[in-house]
């Protein structure tokens, strides 16, 4: 147990819910909004199912990144970071290989079950849209480091992370709640997008050297550490601004900034990168930025229902 649960990767987990938060606490502000009306825009049973699904996806891609990584050798003593279990010997190919498929299907059974409790019979369209999405993000999850073409190994890691735990994840969860999609919400979905990339930038970061040696083309591979570097400050500093402007344009109040606090521990992790001469002393960097990550969409989450019950009080 104590092995799959290593490999699960649980600091990564409260990243992948980030989205989830956002997106959820979106719909449930503005369900708060339309009191005056008899819509109601939350569920609680979505949002336990979205957070189900996402979690699913996330350990899906964890395991599949652990077999990829340590069938094609990638996962080696060059690398920095943690033994994984497939290269430690901690678990066999053959049971990660079953551990993929069993947790496919439970992510998968996750999504039907979320996809009917938002959609129902009513929205057929819908519910085959987000069914076709389902299945490319288990697709996704899988084919990272997985196959003679796995995507990890060209550099489009960071766009499919960006699209799937970024823009699906609080956009697509949001709709789910209220069929709509809301244009201001882009900005702190674009944020997490940023943020989650991020974290697999300074993955890739540490783990230039044995990924250039391995073949692992990622990003930072292909631009070099130095150019690495600046690629993280565009996501982390354009993360902070979209979420400040998505702060701004929706109006909120002086005093429901509260999720600039966030910004302490991203400003303290930028100035780490920045100083940073051996790459294989930022892995601590990585749990610091997800957890960072998770507090801004807890804080931006309590920050919209503030915001929101005050209008309904000054409304009424």
């Amino acid at each position: 147990m104590k092995h799959w649960i290593e490999a699960a990767r649980l600091r990564t987990l409260p990243l992948s819910v980030s989205g989830i938060i956002v997106g959820s606490v979106y719909a449930l502000a503005h369900s708060t909004d339309n009191i005056l009306t008899p819509t109601e825009v939350f569920k609680w049973r979505i949002f336990g199912f979205a957070i189900l699904t996402t979690l699913g996806l996330q350990i899906l891609s964890n395991f599949a990144n652990d077999y990829g990584d340590g069938m094609k050798g990638t996962d080696n003593d060059d690398r920095v970071g943690p033994k994984r279990a497939i290269q430690s010997g901690a678990i066999t190919p053959q049971a990660m290989k079953r551990a993929i498929i069993l947790t496919s299907l439970l992510t998968f059974i996750a999504a039907i079950v979320l996809i009917y409790d938002a959609f129902g019979e009513d929205y057929i369209g819908y519910s085959l849209l987000f069914l076709v999405l389902g299945i490319l993000a288990i697709i996704s999850a899988i084919r990272y480091t997985v196959g003679n073409t796995a995507y990890g190994y060209r550099g489009y890691g960071d766009f499919f992370v960006f699209v799937f735990f970024g823009l699906v994840s609080t956009l697509g969860v949001n709709f789910l709640h209220s069929k709509q999609l809301d244009l201001e919400l882009f900005l702190p979905a674009i944020a997490i997008g940023f943020l989650s990339v991020g974290v697999l930038n300074l993955n890739n970061m540490r783990d230039e050297e044995s990924d250039r040696k391995s073949g692992k083309n990622t990003i930072v591979v292909k631009i070099g550490g130095a150019k690495a570097k600046n690629y993280h400050y565009f996501l982390v500093i354009g993360a902070m601004v979209c979420v400040l402007a998505f702060a701004v344009i929706s109006h909120f109040h002086f005093d429901q900034y509260l999720f600039l606090l966030a910004y302490i521990p991203l400003t303290i992790h930028l100035i780490t990168v920045r100083k940073n001469k051996n790459p294989k002393e930022l892995d601590p960097e990585l749990k610091k930025l997800a957890l960072s990550t998770f507090a801004l969409s807890v804080l931006l989450a309590l920050c919209m229902i503030f915001f929101f019950s005050d209008l309904i009080v000054n409304n009424s």
